[in-house]
């Protein structure tokens, strides 16, 4: 998701005391700097895919070409960006449905990040997670008044989840790699000064009620 100022999150920061010495594993890769988080509102207490006959020539229907996706770059905005489809595994009450749906909800993020359409991320979090509601403010601002930003693609190539059946929420630590991000104006020109590349460990609430939703997220400090 476009990134926000350390005004945007003014919470207790989430400490590595927090969430236990697991994280040193899922940081062990990462690098680069992190902004200030929201910490979690509760965690787990438990660790843890007919033939023809016609004798004529006949013509065959040419199939549409499908429209093709373009990134975002300094002379316009994306075009064509394939909205992510939501994986049956990750409308599982599991450990892999969770890590299937906090997948799914980065794809979501980076759809939100290059169209400013935040409709499907909305429905992906609880009304009170104020983090998610940062999140989208982010993405949606990127393209007021013409504005698009460049960039800032996210993977997930480390998760955590702290799983047990009979808890009613629970705590995921999440890697994201985010690329560099830059921001252009209607006319083109530069819309903010740039942002650098970032490699961090987030720390995720999701609860499952009728479908996966994230309850709090925030940067571990």
């Amino acid at each position: 998701m476009s990134r926000l100022s350390p005004a945007s999150f003014p919470f207790v920061h989430l400490r590595t005391g927090v969430v236990g010495v697991g994280v040193l594993v899922l940081l062990s890769g990462c690098a680069g700097g992190s902004t200030p988080g929201v910490s979690p509102s509760e965690s787990s207490s438990t660790t843890a895919s007919p033939t023809s006959t016609v004798s004529v020539p006949t013509v065959s229907a040419t199939p549409a070409a499908s429209p093709v996706y373009k990134p975002a770059d300094a002379t316009g905005k994306a075009q064509n960006v394939p909205v992510p489809v939501m994986p049956e595994l990750a409308k599982e009450n599991s450990k892999a449905g969770l890590e299937a749906f906090i997948g799914y909800y980065y794809a979501v993020g980076n759809y939100a990040n290059e169209t400013g359409d935040i409709s499907v991320l909305g429905t992906l979090s609880t009304p009170e997670c104020k983090a998610c509601a940062y999140f989208q403010k982010a993405s949606t601002d990127s393209y007021k008044n013409g504005r698009w930003m460049v960039g800032g693609h996210m993977d997930v190539p480390a998760m955590e989840v702290e799983w047990d059946s009979r808890t009613t929420s629970t705590v995921v630590r999440v890697q994201v790699i985010q690329d560099a991000i830059s921001y252009r104006n209607a006319d083109g020109s530069e819309g903010r000064a740039p942002e650098a590349a970032t490699n961090d460990a987030f720390v995720l609430v999701a609860t499952f009620e009728a479908g996966w939703k994230v309850v709090d997220t925030g940067v571990l400090r």
